[in-house]
This record gives C-alpha cells, sequence and structure tokens, in this order.
C-alpha cells in the first residue's frame, strides 16, 4: 500500500512537472537549438542515451535541434593507436596531412555515428553529417604554423533548414572545406557558434564538465552579460578552458545569437532544466 502511495506521489509530481512546463513549451515552439556536445556526456553510454532521449524529447514537442560534436579524447587514441606524433603550439594541435585524415575518420565515423545511433535508438530521425557536406562550413587557415586547423568563414545552413522542414536531427561533425578543397578541423565549440549564429539560433548550449561560469569566490554566475566576460576576463577570473567557451559565447550573440547558456553536461537531463524549467542551468549569457 505504502509502496502505491509513493508511486502515485511520483505520477502526480511528473504530471505538475509537466503542467508547469507549458509555458516553456510554447516559448520554444518551432524554436531552433544549437548544442555543442562533449565531455561525459559522449564518454558513457548511460549519458549518451540520457542526452539522446532529451534531444528526441526536444524535436517531439516544436523544437528544431542541432547537434554538433567534438572528439578529442578518440582522436588522441586513435593517433597513440597509429603511433602518430602530434605537435602543439600554444596549447593548440599542429594538424598535418596524417593527422586531418585521422581526425576525419574519428569524427565523421565512429563518434559521428555513434551519437546518429543513439538519437535513432531513441526514436528520433538522426543524420549524421560534417561541415565539408552541402558547403555547410568553409573555412580559412587559423594559422600557418598550425598547418590544416580552420576558422569558418562562410557557412551555408539550408541543409540544415531542409532537414528541420523533413523533421530530421542533424549531427554534425566539426570539419570544413577550404577554398582550395582541402579538409580543415575546427574547434568544436567554434563549429558550433558559427553555426548558431548562421541559424540565427534562439540557443547555444555549450555542454562542458563543469557547472558553468565561476566568479571570484568559484560561484557559479546564472546570468552574464559580455561587458561581464570581458571584465572578468580581464581580471583573470575567467581563465584557462572558460576563456575560448566564453570569446564562442559573446561572438555567437554578436552574430545573431539570442543567448547562449555554458552548462554541466553531466547533469542528467541538462538540456531540458535550462529550456523547459524556471530553474534553468549553468550560466545564461546574453547582451
Amino acid at each position: 500500500m505504502r509502496q502505491q502511495t509513493a508511486m502515485k506521489s511520483d505520477w502526480i509530481a511528473t504530471a505538475r512537472t509537466l503542467s508547469q512546463a507549458l509555458p516553456y513549451l510554447q516559448r520554444y515552439d518551432d524554436a531552433i537549438v544549437v548544442i555543442k556536445l562533449g565531455g561525459h556526456a559522449m564518454g558513457s553510454d548511460e549519458a549518451m542515451e540520457s542526452f539522446a532521449r532529451d534531444v528526441v524529447l526536444m524535436q517531439q514537442v516544436g523544437v528544431n535541434p542541432v547537434i554538433v560534436h567534438g572528439g578529442g579524447p578518440m582522436i588522441n587514441q586513435m593517433l597513440d593507436k597509429l603511433e602518430i606524433k602530434s605537435e602543439f603550439v600554444n596549447g593548440k594541435r599542429v594538424t598535418d596531412e596524417a593527422t586531418i585524415e585521422v581526425v576525419e575518420m574519428v569524427l565523421s565515423g565512429r563518434v559521428n555515428k555513434r551519437i546518429v545511433q543513439a538519437i535513432n535508438a531513441q526514436g528520433g530521425r538522426a543524420v549524421g553529417l560534417s561541415g565539408k557536406d552541402a558547403n555547410l562550413i568553409t573555412c580559412d587557415p587559423v594559422h600557418p604554423d598550425l598547418g590544416l586547423v580552420g576558422a569558418p568563414n562562410d557557412i551555408d545552413p539550408s541543409v540544415l533548414r531542409s532537414m528541420f522542414r523533413d523533421d530530421m536531427i542533424p549531427v554534425i561533425a566539426p570539419l570544413g572545406s577550404g577554398r582550395d578543397g582541402k579538409t580543415f578541423n575546427i574547434n568544436g565549440d567554434t563549429a558550433a557558434g558559427a553555426i548558431a549564429a548562421a541559424l540565427k539560433a534562439d540557443r547555444l548550449l555549450l555542454l562542458t564538465d563543469v557547472d558553468g561560469v565561476k566568479d571570484a569566490d568559484g560561484v557559479v554566475v546564472t546570468e552574464m552579460t559580455p561587458a561581464q566576460i570581458k571584465d572578468m576576463t580581464t581580471a583573470g577570473i575567467i581563465a584557462g578552458g572558460m576563456i575560448p567557451k566564453t570569446e564562442t559565447a559573446l561572438e555567437a550573440i554578436r552574430g545573431g545569437v539570442r543567448a547562449v547558456v555554458i552548462l554541466d553536461g553531466r547533469a542528467p537531463n541538462a538540456c531540458l532544466l535550462e529550456l523547459f524549467t524556471d530553474h534553468g542551468a549553468g550560466s545564461l549569457i546574453r547582451a
């Protein structure tokens, strides 16, 4: 009897949550949400399954999700296995012809198809592609010393809009084509920000392995402006790996993205918490 009472209480709580989510479901109907997937959410099968279920639910209630993924650890594993040595300049990997072949094989193959399969297993219709497909991302070299590392220069999102009309979920590997036809490796956050800006996305969600942007006392700042980010970066409060993420956020907002959220991809249902509850998640950045 007690067990039945507890189960009824759980279902009532679920129904209440769904009811409270109605304004947010209406708010994000037909909205475009770009999600940069990386870190822990890509590591375990359980986390991948949970993420895929959330993405399918988002689409089911009217959101147009776009997934852009990384894959650095998997690339490192394959390079080590093939005994291909990497050099780094200022913390960035020099990508030569041998390395780019491995990068493309891992990102467009193993990593991309794993995400596609996970989403499809939850009832979605995911399609894997890279920035090279349909001229989605055209690149210029970041710096001669880095070799085949590209910066997105031109984004053609028409293929993504076609997929939205057919209820498909794009899963994009961060690769692009140079003007000479060469393949370029792109930082995953940078690629996600550029695609979000080209789509004028309502949200760009950057999933990381930290709770969000923290202040000098180590407390997550839940809402931020570009001016605050610049001040905190100048003061050294925003440092290390958080700098490229906040730079991506600022660039995306300048490009027309309504808001960017840096949030912890390890938290269960992080994307749903951010989009469909009062609670939100991580650090929200908007102009």
